[in-house]
C-alpha cells in the first residue's frame, strides 16, 4: 500500500464508517422525490450508491490512482441506470449534487479537527472527484438514450424498463474488480 497523509487516511475511515448511514439518507432523499421509476427496487438502488460511496472512499485514498478508472465506470453506469430509471439528465446530476450535500455535513466534524490547508485539500479533492463524476454520469446517461434512439431507428420506444438483472450484473461486475484492487493493495 502506498503511504498516504493521515488525514486522508481519517477521511477514508470516516467515510466507510458513515457508508450505510450516507447510504440510507440519499436512497431516502431518493424515494422524498419520487424519481426513481416502481421498475428500481430499493435495495438494487442502495446497492447502487453503495457502490459509488465505496468507490469514492478508494478515490480519498492511497488507492486513489487505482481507482480513478473504477469511479468512473461506476459513475457512467449510474448515468446508463438513470436513463433507463426515466430520469432527466439534470436530475442525474442533481442526485449526486446531493450527495456533495451529504459529504460537507456528514465530514464536517472530521474535517473541523484538522488543520484548516488539510481540511481544503480534502474537500477540494472531494469535490473534483464529484465534479467528474457528475460528467461521466452525465456522458453515460446520454450514451444510453443514443444507443435507445439508434435501437429504433430514431424513434423513441416505450419499451425502456429498467433490466433490474443486468443492472445488478454491471454492479457485480464494478465490486469485484473494487474488491480485487482494495485486496492487491
Amino acid at each position: 500500500m502506498r503511504a498516504s497523509h493521515p488525514a486522508l487516511l481519517a477521511t477514508g475511515r470516516t467515510l466507510a464508517e458513515l457508508r450505510d448511514s450516507l447510504v440510507r439518507q440519499w436512497a431516502d432523499w431518493l424515494d422524498d422525490r419520487t424519481s426513481a421509476s416502481p421498475a428500481t427496487s430499493r435495495p438494487l438502488l442502495e446497492r447502487e450508491l453503495q457502490l459509488l460511496l465505496d468507490v469514492l472512499t478508494e478515490m480519498v485514498g492511497p488507492l486513489r490512482r487505482e481507482a480513478t478508472e473504477l469511479w468512473a465506470r461506476a459513475c457512467e453506469h449510474y448515468g446508463r441506470s438513470a436513463a433507463a430509471r426515466g430520469l432527466a439528465a439534470g436530475e442525474v446530476v442533481e442526485e449526486i449534487q446531493f450527495l456533495r450535500e451529504l459529504l460537507i455535513r456528514n465530514l464536517a466534524g472530521t474535517l473541523a479537527t484538522m488543520r484548516p490547508r488539510q481540511a481544503m485539500a480534502i474537500m477540494l479533492r472531494l469535490n473534483q472527484v464529484l465534479d467528474r463524476g457528475i460528467g461521466v454520469a452525465v456522458a453515460g446517461y446520454t450514451d444510453a438514450l443514443v444507443a435507445q434512439l439508434f435501437a429504433h431507428d430514431g424513434v423513441p420506444s416505450a419499451d425502456t424498463a429498467l433490466d433490474s438483472a443486468e443492472v445488478e450484473r454491471q454492479v457485480g461486475e464494478i465490486e469485484k474488480r473494487l474488491g480485487e484492487l482494495v485486496a492487491r493493495n
